[in-house]
């Protein structure tokens, strides 16, 4: 079976509806390449919200023009305008449409279009948070989020009672159990806190929530409620 022409392709997964019925009789066969370049459009448009887009380097556009056999990067544009007529139009838009979806496929696979890195954390690890004995019917996880600056954040879901006379704690531990340091008080069921820069995680991979009395002492006090390991994805 022949595959869908890449411009159409493109054209697809940006939400362009131009296949034609003999045109969907044949998507079976491409639908891994369709699936990955709607999943490279759902990529570009989650930075929307981000702010300003930078501009990605020239080295993107020249992959590009390359891929897409133009003379250069910068003279493709004019050359697209200076046509007419109707066909030259939907020439131009093709054209184009297929540029936008290899440059997002580059983006997800070198990490080269600064935009997408803009965009949301990319979660690199999680914990599922397992209870102690004096807490049998505590539930938690955890998730280690990583943003594009390289800022590393540890969300905390806890299902457990409360007490009013104490306050939850969120700790990392090392894998050795040889040194801690804590991440904040847990006032709500869900909570994000920031890793200190530094602190390696792959080390510090233990996730704790403690009950901590209200003495004025900053120490752990022993008493968790929950614990667990983070593990890479």
């Amino acid at each position: 079976m022949s595959h869908v022409d890449p411009e159409l392709l493109a054209l697809m997964a940006l939400g362009e509806h131009v296949a034609t019925p003999d045109d969907d009789r044949h998507i079976a066969a491409c639908a891994e390449e369709l699936t990955d370049l709607r999943r490279a459009a759902r990529v570009g448009r989650s930075t929307l919200a981000a702010g300003p887009l930078l501009a990605p380097p020239e080295r993107v556009w020249t992959a590009i023009s390359d891929e897409l056999g133009l003379a250069s990067a910068d003279t493709a544009p004019a050359r697209a305008r200076a046509r007419r007529g109707p066909t030259a139009r939907r020439g131009a838009r093709t054209l184009w449409a297929l540029a936008a979806g290899v440059a997002l496929i580059a983006a997800i696979g070198a990490g080269v279009w600064t935009a997408v890195r803009v965009g949301a954390p990319v979660q690199v690890a999680e914990a599922l948070l397992e209870p102690f004995p004096d807490h049998p019917e505590a539930r938690g996880a955890a998730v280690l989020e990583e943003a594009a600056d390289g800022e590393r954040t540890v969300r905390v879901r806890l299902d457990a009672a409360t007490e009013s006379d104490s306050y939850r704690e969120v700790w990392l531990i090392t894998r050795d159990a040889s040194s801690l340091i804590s991440l904040g008080v847990l006032s709500d069921d869900e909570q994000s806190f920031v890793v200190p820069r530094g602190i390696d995680t792959s080390n510090y991979a233990l996730v704790d929530v403690s009950v901590e009395p209200l003495d004025g002492d900053p120490a752990h006090s022993g008493d968790s409620i929950v614990r667990g390991e983070l593990r890479a994805e």
